[in-house]
């Protein structure tokens, strides 16, 4: 089967598609975390789940969970999703449409781990610097892993700036080995 964010793409720029058009990024973006919610619920996941449970049912179960909290639009996309039987890849639409939001606000999101927990000083600067390189907003979250020894390792979309400790070991090893 193909990887879930190769089914939820599609979706996603669709979504961001139609609320770029109308302007409704944010609305879009509340009502798609909305849903995700929802279908992250356990109760509610069980209902996915359940193969004996025919799509009319759950499409039912889950317009009545949603009735009167979302657009039409968004309750379009609900019915359209338990149709083609892909609320079980609801995250991963989420994600790729705020991924889009993102690129088109001009902001990009980086993911800054260290083994350390940085000073909100270094934090800004090494924002400042990302904000330099990749000529977005940078919105950065950090977080902690005491495995890199030392340093932090980047990660702004496709791109990984190691910069540990532990990855200049492997680094070496590999060479090494060469």
């Amino acid at each position: 089967m193909a990887e879930a964010i190769t089914i939820a793409r599609p979706y996603a720029t669709a979504v961001f598609r139609l609320a770029k058009e109308k302007k409704a990024l944010a609305k879009w973006s509340e009502e798609l975390a909305f849903i995700g919610a929802v279908s992250d619920n356990a109760q509610v996941k069980a209902l996915i789940d359940d193969p004996k449970l025919p799509s009319s049912e759950l499409e039912r179960a889950m317009l009545t969970i949603f009735d009167g909290k979302l657009s039409d639009a968004a309750v379009n996309l609900v019915k359209l999703l338990v149709e083609n039987d892909r609320l079980v890849i609801v995250a991963d639409i989420v994600a790729a449409f705020e991924e889009l939001k993102a690129l088109d606000e001009g902001t990009l999101e980086a993911e800054l781990t260290a083994a350390a927990k940085p000073t909100d000083a270094q934090v800004s600067a090494l924002v400042k610097q990302l904000e330099a390189k990749f000529g977005k907003k940078i919105e950065a979250q950090v977080k902690l892993d005491p495995e890199l020894i030392g340093g932090i390792k980047i990660v702004v979309g496709d791109t990984v700036i190691d910069a540990s400790v532990r990855g200049q070991l492997q680094s070496l090893a590999y060479t090494l080995k060469g």
